[in-house]
């Protein structure tokens, strides 16, 4: 583990406390639910494990809607984004000291299952929405960074109107720092979850030539969106779907991507499909570029904590500690984690939850 800690973390406050009665998953009591591990345990999270069946019927999904630790939203509501309906959860007490969270691309807010809980075992409440064209949030005629940030925005108005803590994994990450950046006023304190992009994936091109061929850039989007208006994403089984999913995440074990599978697909009556706007597609979100969201770091004037899992992954930035640390703000904390990879919360959910809370202090 590589760390740098430059300052002391936030100021303690009094402790709140988790619901634990209600509905759990499929409606049943909390109560025959084994309840999450406190985040203080530092217990490890799931290990790595390879992409192999599980010697359950390929289509059960009451088998493959279990997993250990996770645990279903105690809430979740729509919430209207300039006309966009926005699905959000929330894992915690109503009353519980307000935490935003962001999901990474192609992900939903239920990827947060076995970490949200983690929090709001420790007097949380967090809030987290399905970004739009991802979950149960409503499809847009387009995507663009801009409108993600609002939505967040939006999502927050609905909480507080008091400066809260953030956290955004991978895209989620970057959508975070520009919140934060862009209103200083409602963000106490930014926690990133390896979403510190240091360079463009591809060959990168300059700023001059890159505005002579945005043209371009945009008409190949538009005939890319046009060419998929009407298409719905493949159907299988839980299981075909889960192995989908882990050629992009192969650290994962099957046992997660099969609850997830139950989590962020829809079973339509000739298999499983993700949720996920067909249109989208990786680098999608309109004219950005990933280091800008880097450039935003050495202004923040809250506390921040970054987290970088080392391991290589294909939906990973690839960034190193080096390419961290020139932009560290004053004050900032910042941990590279040696044996994890990009999905670090969920290959490790009690240790990174254990690190985040220490940042954090006791819930307010």
């Amino acid at each position: 583990m590589v760390s740098l800690i430059i300052s002391e973390n936030l100021a303690p406050s009094a402790p709140g406390s988790c619901r634990q009665g209600g509905l759990g998953p499929r409606g049943v009591p909390r109560a025959l639910h084994t309840s999450p591990p406190r985040a203080t345990d530092r217990r490890p999270g799931p290990a790595y494990a390879p992409a192999v069946a599980l010697p359950v019927p390929d289509d059960d999904e009451e088998a493959a809607g279990s997993y250990p630790g996770a645990w279903a939203p105690d809430r979740s509501r729509v919430v209207d984004s300039s006309g966009l309906r926005l699905m959000v959860h929330e894992w915690g007490e109503p009353d519980g000291a307000p935490i935003l969270f962001a999901h990474g691309g192609f992900d939903f807010a239920r990827t947060y299952d076995v970490f949200a809980p983690l929090l709001a075992a420790e007097g949380w409440r967090v809030v987290a929405w399905d970004q739009r064209g991802h979950g149960d949030s409503q499809h847009a005629a387009l995507y663009n960074w801009e409108a993600d940030v609002r939505d967040g925005l939006a999502v927050l108005d609905t909480v507080t109107t008091e400066p809260v803590p953030v956290l955004g994994h991978s895209k989620g990450g970057g959508l975070m720092l520009q919140l934060a950046d862009a209103c200083p006023h409602r963000v106490r304190a930014v926690i990133n979850l390896d979403g510190l992009p240091s360079r463009r994936r591809s060959p990168d091109v300059p700023d001059h030539e890159r505005t002579r061929l945005l043209a371009s850039e945009l008409a190949g989007w538009l005939d890319h969106r046009r060419t998929l208006t009407g298409k719905s994403r493949k159907p299988g089984s839980i299981d075909e779907l889960a192995r989908r999913r882990a050629r992009m995440n192969p650290r994962l074990p099957i046992e997660w991507l099969r609850y997830l599978v139950t989590a962020g697909a829809r079973r339509d009556p000739d298999g499983w499909r993700w949720k996920i706007d067909p249109t989208m597609r990786f680098g999608g979100f309109g004219p950005w570029r990933p280091e800008w969201s880097m450039l935003r770091l050495p202004g923040l004037g809250m506390p921040f904590f970054g987290l970088l899992g080392l391991q290589p992954e294909e939906m990973g930035w690839g960034s190193k500690p080096n390419d961290v640390h020139q932009y560290l703000p004053p004050g900032a904390r910042f941990e590279a984690l040696d044996d994890v990879g990009h999905f670090l919360h969920i290959e490790r959910p009690s240790e990174v939850a254990a690190m985040v809370l220490d940042f954090l202090g006791p819930a307010r």
